[in-house]
């Protein structure tokens, strides 16, 4: 029993320390976001207000490129020198990131300057951002015994819904404490200088953490990937583009779910934005409740059956819910972002834990964060534009829910191809 007793107190800090360094990075990659109205008035001037939007979202994009040479920089740093090495950089690159857009002059005072160094800012955030949720799932799926794997990585990605939460919600308090001329003069500054003040307290968690026990055994055998890229490549091809297409749905629909669904809330659904943030919030909230269960389920019953009941659920509700999203009501908004939310937060909530039992050690860190920010480039980055653009060009409201749909059948379609893992010991090599 003792035995038992010490790795899981020591797993709780683990969890804890993955956690709160996830809500920091997803705070500050989302809010971006979040404030993409607000930002097109101020660093994308345009007489069209689509196009204003469009440039918007393009430096939301941006960013996503930026993910996948991160992810190869931190998961080099993570499998050669340690995870928390990696994950304590990580957190403090998007920190300044996030605090220079806070504190940059607008289009007003710099024109076009002020554009590129809003762009420079977000590209920072993507590549801290492409070392931090493949890093944080390492580490805790390394420290967690295999009958919670699951359960334990389902918590860490809800540090991501998390992030987004506070985000949305910083988004609506800003919208309904200050008035909109005092939004746009310097109030939309606040949220983003919060990310100091929050992550500050992740950075002192992370570097008050232990490195995970089949690391330290890796280090001390002198089995360290030299090259950990390479070694991907060659030894774990097949795993790596069965991580990318299994990461459609909670990639591309995750933010067709939830950060673009703001903005189609208001354009599509004629909401305000107060409603927009609430439904948003609401939806997080259910995918912050949903994800633990999902994982509970996924180490009970296994991941395929997980993956495949969520993955199923969006494809076929999937357009009915972006009808309702456009109803024009506040009911219909809520529960139709709620239900596609949920959806994704199923699949969510066993997909992680999939990848980390389909990797041997010394590459677990560079795979996850490699094959996550590939489908995040492809899929995820891009949703918002490709949201917005398809809406403009076919006129048809409903374009977006056929993207959703389409990023849920490319992981419907992987499903089948992943073994089950349920219950397996982690490969050291």
């Amino acid at each position: 029993m003792q035995t038992d007793a010490q790795p899981k107190q020591s797993t709780v800090k683990v969890v804890r320390a993955a956690i709160v360094g996830t809500v920091v990075e997803y705070y500050d990659f989302g809010i971006y976001g979040y404030m993409a109205t607000i930002i097109a008035s101020l660093f994308f001037v345009s007489e069209n207000d689509t196009a204003a939007l469009l440039g918007t979202f393009a430096t939301f994009a941006v960013a996503f490129f930026l993910r996948v040479p991160g992810g190869i920089f931190f998961g080099h740093i993570g499998d050669k020198y340690g995870r928390k090495n990696a994950l304590s950089w990580t957190i403090l690159l998007m920190v300044v990131a996030t605090a220079a857009m806070g504190m940059m002059p607008t289009y007003v005072t710099l024109g076009v300057w002020a554009t590129a160094i809003l762009v420079l800012a977000r590209c920072l955030q993507g590549f801290a951002a492409g070392g931090e949720l493949g890093g944080a799932n390492a580490f805790v799926s390394e420290s967690a015994p295999a009958r919670w794997r699951a359960f334990q990585t389902s918590m860490v990605n809800s540090g991501t819904y998390l992030g987004s939460l506070v985000a949305s919600l910083t988004a609506l308090a800003l919208t309904s404490l200050f008035t909109h001329d005092q939004i746009m003069s310097w109030a939309w500054r606040i949220p983003f200088l919060l990310s100091v003040v929050i992550g500050v307290v992740g950075i002192w968690i992370r570097n008050h953490m232990e490195d995970t026990p089949q690391f330290k055994e890796l280090e001390d055998k002198g089995e360290t990937a030299k090259v950990p890229v390479k070694e991907l490549l060659t030894s774990s091809g097949p795993a790596l583009v069965k991580i990318i297409f299994l990461g459609a749905l909670i990639t591309g629909g995750y933010y067709i779910a939830s950060v673009y669904a703001a903005t189609y809330l208001q354009k599509a659904g004629g909401q305000s934005s107060t409603v927009a943030f609430l439904s948003t919030s609401l939806a997080l909230v259910l995918g912050v409740i949903t994800l633990p269960i999902a994982g509970y389920l996924a180490d009970r019953y296994g991941r395929k059956p997980v993956l495949f009941s969520g993955t199923v659920a969006a494809v076929v509700l999937g357009v009915p819910m972006f009808m309702l999203m456009a109803g024009g009501s506040v009911w219909q908004a809520v529960v139709g972002q709620s239900v596609l939310f949920i959806a994704v937060s199923v699949v969510n909530g066993a997909s992680y834990v999939t990848y980390v039992e389909m990797l041997k050690a010394s590459v677990r860190y560079s795979g996850l964060a490699l094959g996550n920010n590939i489908t995040n480039m492809a899929l995820g980055g891009t949703a918002p534009f490709i949201a917005t653009w398809l809406i403009d060009i076919t006129g048809n409201n409903l374009a977006p829910a056929f993207y959703f749909v389409f990023c849920a059948l490319l992981t419907l379609g992987a499903i089948f191809f992943v073994k089950e893992t349920k219950g397996i010991e982690l490969r050291v090599d």
